[in-house]
């Protein structure tokens, strides 16, 4: 197992390499450029051409690609031109706020799909289960940002039960319990909005098992030796049930990362979601292709761990 994970891993080197030529063109492509529309209309043309030329905006594609790569590599995304500063830091102050809102919303999308999906399954045609069909439909159909924008005015203008923007309370002392308090209190009301709606694939894939399972010959004969039901259902049904959830669990880390860029512009969140949007208003060439390339590995490192927890949830599953 450990050989076939090395394998993978080194087989995700041409992948990263090819993910970041994409991306570098395809920022290079987008129209205008960094200093576009943000320098004072009586500055002379030959002075922005220099800041241009100093910025290295001038040298071919190639010679800025490899100079791009060369940096990242060292852990380099060069200068922020839109907040002057590097890279590094603006993603290193963001991307906490990103992982606990993900981690959050994970956590909440579980906690509400697995028992739905379980006996939503198990007491198939119910009222309970008519409902929850009913519940995934229409999270399938309603837009993320729409369904954001009117959790944001019920809960947080009308009822005022949360905050509408930040990620923490101005005045308090990081490190302290009132910081940490209020770094959750701000991230209930974006996190359960995308929970609610990341709930409908799993809740769907393990209605589906469980259906199935039931009608398998090794719980047939389960119940045949007198097995009880809900040891049947529990060992059983929901191991094998469990499958597909392993076999998305990269699909749902890539969901988490980009449904935040939604979430966070519409509560105003600081994390690297409304960073990315910020950038691409900006032109910051630099923080686009930093963001997309590392939300990139993160979706190909996703695909190596879903097959790592699905030879783990059923042994017969081996890495090829």
């Amino acid at each position: 197992m450990w050989k076939t994970i090395l394998r993978r891993v080194l087989a995700m080197i041409p992948q990263i390499i090819i993910l970041s030529l994409f991306i570098f063109i395809l920022a290079k492509a987008m129209p205008g450029d960094p200093f576009t529309g943000l320098i004072n209309p009586n500055m002379d043309p030959a002075t922005i051409e220099k800041m241009r030329e100093a910025a290295g905006l001038n040298n071919p594609w190639y010679v800025q690609y490899w100079d791009w790569i060369t940096n990242a590599v060292q852990g380099d995304f060069g200068q922020s031109f839109l907040f002057k500063l590097p890279v590094t830091d603006i993603i290193g102050q963001r991307v906490t706020n990103t992982i606990w809102l993900s981690l959050m919303t994970a956590i909440l999308s579980y906690a509400i799909a697995l028992p739905l999906g379980l006996f939503s399954g198990r007491y198939q045609n119910s009222l309970f289960d008519k409902t929850v069909v009913v519940y995934n439909f229409v999270s399938f159909a309603v837009p993320i940002f729409i369904f954001a924008l009117l959790m944001l005015f019920i809960f947080g203008y009308r009822l005022d039960w949360f905050p509408t923007t930040g990620s923490v309370a101005s005045g308090l002392e990081p490190g302290t319990m009132s910081y940490f308090w209020s770094k959750i209190y701000h991230m209930i009301l974006p996190a359960i909005s995308q929970a609610l709606l990341a709930t409908a694939v799993t809740i769907q894939y393990l209605r589906n098992e469980v259906i199935d399972a039931q009608q398998m010959d090794f719980v047939r004969t389960a119940r045949a030796k007198g097995v009880p039901t809900n040891k049947v259902f529990t060992r059983h049904i929901f191991r094998n049930a469990s499958l597909p959830i392993a076999a998305q669990l990269s699909y749902e880390i890539s969901a988490l990362i980009s449904g935040s860029v939604v979430i966070e512009q519409t509560f105003a969140y600081p994390g690297i979601g409304k960073l990315f949007i910020d950038a691409i208003n900006g032109r910051d060439y630099s923080v686009i292709t930093a963001l997309v390339l590392i939300l990139g590995i993160v979706t190909i490192v996703g695909n190596l761990i879903s097959d790592i927890v699905m030879s783990i949830v059923d042994p017969r599953i081996r890495i090829q």
